[in-house]
Formats: structure tokens, C-alpha cells, sequence
């Protein structure tokens, strides 16, 4: 029998950036992935993090990565759900180190720990935020850390750190602070900066750290990760904002651009189908729509309001999109997985509703984390550390729960034997 080519084995196995290969939130390949679990059951390992954070962990082979900002006063635990009172947190006074931490995919153990910087934080939080909210990316060969208004570094695998760049801090929107994550491509690293300062789109050398080049954004604050989109003939790079969405190629050019935008951007971009799937859906927002956009547009494709498609973009739902979980397709269908914990389904190639609002449980609390998909199951991971198994399909039926008794808000990585999952203090590896 045949096997599958070197490199597309080891793609599979690798879990490199946020919601994996392709930024889709599915894994390659699906066979023997666990269902269920809870603190005892199905747990392969439980390894102590040390230290705060939200971003997701990420794998290349018998490593996994992650990272981590520690205080050296007392730490509470983030405080989650919809913001009573004051959302943001004071600015702390103590010494905080972040830290890239290196964890044996086999055992949980911890290979090594680096540090990243050292020092008191220059700027606030939103409390569902943490210093230390951005996913890092692998290649393979080097792994990068990134924070939007403090630095970027890139370390080997042996975690000795290779070279590193300052940034300086920056207004956010209510001093929310950053959490939009780098892509990688190529021998470039992409970062998006957007904050009430000075916004911009900056690809870096990956090898030097070097600015190749930067384009201002005339934007507000926006925590979206960037998302590299082959399509095609070009490879572009595609940006959520407050104000637009737009597509720049590889030399920071602007392709193309749309329009009837959330206020407040989150979820990330992701392409299936051939399509480009977008989303922002701020509450408090009028516009809070899902497109799903060709490859090849060109200019300005804001549609007109009261229309739903046009050439550029095939399908659109005005007012279906999610305040933080990113989107997912499954199988030819579309998920919405809403803050509140509601879930939609939709057509994937022509945005036709399958089902509405359905409510996962009523017992549950809120969703930060991104739904993902295996062996004709979604799983939706909620605040408390509890996850809803759905059936995937045009019928809804909620067959599982899963509970870990602890805060979650970091989406989960999946390899092919088993799920980590992040939460509050803990990293989990879940298998059969």
C-alpha cells in the first residue's frame, strides 16, 4: 500500500500556529481522536504551566510550545464571562517575567523554560485578557514568540533565543491590550499592530528579525490574528479591522478591501472550499456579518446595503457573526459558535441557514475558545472548562459533555494522538 509523502506525514503530525494548519480548527487526519474525558478520565498527562496566559499551545513533533507572563506578587485567577463593572484591570506594579515554555508531547514534562523579558508591565489589561494572549509559530526550526506591545523573539528548538525586537507600548481601545497573533509564511513574519496609536502591517525576516517593509492601517484597535491566503495565482496577506477588511500580497501592496464591519474585530480568517471565510460580530455592533469571499478580487467589494453577494463575495449573513470564537467549516457546513453559547449552521458554498440559534445548555457559561472538528463531532470548549460534543450535520444534537473543573479560554491544539488543552494553570493532554 502507499503511504503519504514525507512532508504531508509530517504536516499532519504538526500543529504550528494558531487553529493549525490552515488556521481552520480540523485536523488532517481524524482516526482514534478522543470524544470524552474529564479531570480522570482519558487524561494522558496534566503538566503545571506556571505563570498566566491565554495564548493556544502549539506543536512540531515531540514538542509542544507555549507561552506565559508570571508575576512575582500574588496571582488570582482571570475573571471571565460578560463584564460587570470595571472590564479593565489596573495596571500591575510587580516585576513580571514572560516566559516560552518547551513541554515533551510524550510525557508533559518540561524539556526547558526561557526567558523573554523581565520587567513591570508599562500598560493595562482587559480581565478576560492576559500579558501573554498571542500564539506563538513554529516552522520546524525555529519557534516565534510574539507580543504586540512589548516584543517579538525567535528561539530554536533548544530554546536558545536567536534574535529578538522590542516594541513599544501602545493605547488600546478601553486598555483592552493586544492579542492578535504572527503568521508565518515563507521566510517572512507577518504582524499586525492595531491600536488607538498608530496602526500598521509589517512583514519581518524570519531569519534576522529585519523590517523588510510596513504599511500604515488607518484603523482603531483590533485583535483578529492575520491569515496567509494562497489563492490561486498570488498569496495575500488578509487583515480584519474596525473599519476594513483588507488583503495586501507580499510586498504590502493593498489587493482589496470591503467594509460593514463589526465595531470591536476578533476572530481570525480561514479559507475551505476555495473560499475566504471572515467574521466579526461585536454585540453592540449593527453590522456584525460572516462573508465568504472568492480568490482574484480587486478595489473596494463593500456590498451595498440590503444586498448579500456580488462577484467578489458569494455569500454574506449580515448579522451572524461571533463576538470572539472564530468560524468553522466541517464537512460543507458553516458554524457559528456565539459567546453566549449559541450555535448556527450554515450552507458552506452558499451561505443557505441549515439551522438557527440553537442553544448548546443552559447551564452553560460563556465561550471564548474556537470551536474545531473531528470524526463527525464538534467540540465547544467554554469558560468553565467544560466541553459540549455536537453532532456535525444539518440536524442539531447535542451527544456529550466533558468537564475539567477548570478555567479555559486558550483554544486547544489537536496532533494525531490526542487534544491539548490549556487552562488557567494547567496544560492537559487528552488520548483514547
Amino acid at each position: 500500500m502507499a503511504t503519504a509523502p514525507l512532508a504531508l506525514r509530517i504536516a499532519a503530525a504538526n500543529w504550528p500556529q494558531f487553529r493549525g494548519p490552515g488556521a481552520t480548527g480540523v485536523p488532517a487526519h481524524e482516526f482514534g481522536l478522543p470524544e470524552s474525558w474529564s479531570e480522570s478520565e482519558n487524561v494522558a498527562w496534566k503538566s503545571a504551566v506556571g505563570g498566566s496566559g491565554w495564548s493556544s499551545p502549539i506543536v512540531w513533533g515531540d514538542k509542544v510550545f507555549l507561552t506565559s507572563a508570571r508575576a512575582s506578587g500574588p496571582e488570582g485567577v482571570p475573571r471571565g464571562g460578560f463584564y460587570e463593572g470595571a472590564v479593565e484591570s489596573p495596571k500591575p506594579d510587580d516585576v513580571h517575567r514572560w516566559m516560552l515554555h518547551c513541554v515533551d508531547l510524550e510525557s508533559g514534562e518540561h524539556v526547558w523554560r526561557t526567558e523573554l523579558h523581565r520587567g513591570v508591565p508599562q500598560v493595562g489589561r482587559h480581565r478576560k485578557n492576559t500579558y501573554a494572549s498571542e500564539t506563538a509559530v513554529t516552522d520546524g526550526e525555529h519557534v516565534y514568540a510574539h507580543v504586540g506591545d512589548l516584543g517579538t523573539w525567535c528561539l530554536d528548538h533548544q530554546g536558545k533565543i536567536v534574535w529578538s525586537k522590542s516594541w513599544r507600548p501602545v493605547r488600546t481601545r478601553w486598555g483592552y491590550g493586544t492579542a492578535s497573533s504572527p503568521a508565518l509564511h515563507g521566510g517572512r513574519l507577518y504582524i499586525t499592530n492595531d491600536s488607538e496609536d498608530q496602526s500598521y502591517l509589517l512583514a519581518l525576516d524570519k531569519a534576522t528579525g529585519a523590517e523588510i517593509w510596513r504599511v500604515d492601517r488607518d484603523e482603531g484597535t483590533a485583535w483578529s490574528t492575520p491569515f496567509v491566503w494562497e489563492s490561486g495565482d498570488r498569496t495575500e496577506i488578509v487583515t480584519m479591522g474596525r473599519e476594513r477588511l483588507r488583503s495586501y500580497d507580499t510586498d504590502g501592496t493593498l489587493l482589496w478591501e470591503l467594509s460593514r464591519l463589526s465595531s470591536l474585530a476578533i476572530p481570525s480568517p480561514f479559507t475551505a472550499n476555495g473560499l475566504l471565510y471572515v467574521t466579526s460580530g461585536y454585540m453592540n455592533s449593527q453590522e456584525r456579518p460572516i462573508y465568504a469571499i472568492r480568490a482574484g478580487a480587486s478595489g473596494d467589494i463593500t456590498l451595498p446595503e440590503g444586498q448579500t453577494s456580488n462577484e467578489h463575495i458569494v455569500w454574506s449573513v449580515p448579522q451572524g457573526g461571533p463576538y470572539h470564537p472564530s468560524g468553522l467549516v466541517y464537512k460543507g457546513y458553516y458554524y457559528t459558535l456565539f459567546d453566549r453559547g449559541f450555535l448556527t449552521c450554515h450552507d458552506a458554498r452558499t451561505g443557505e441557514e441549515v439551522y438557527g440559534k440553537q442553544r448548546i445548555s443552559r447551564e452553560t457559561v460563556n465561550f471564548t475558545a474556537s470551536p474545531w472538528a473531528y470524526n463527525d463531532k464538534l467540540f465547544c470548549l467554554d469558560e468553565a472548562g467544560t466541553t459540549f460534543v455536537v453532532q456535525a450535520g444539518p440536524e442539531y444534537s447535542l451527544v456529550g459533555t466533558n468537564e475539567l473543573g477548570e478555567m479555559c479560554m486558550a483554544t486547544p491544539a489537536i496532533v494525531p494522538e490526542g487534544l491539548l488543552i490549556r487552562t488557567h494553570a494547567n496544560l492537559y493532554k487528552i488520548a483514547s
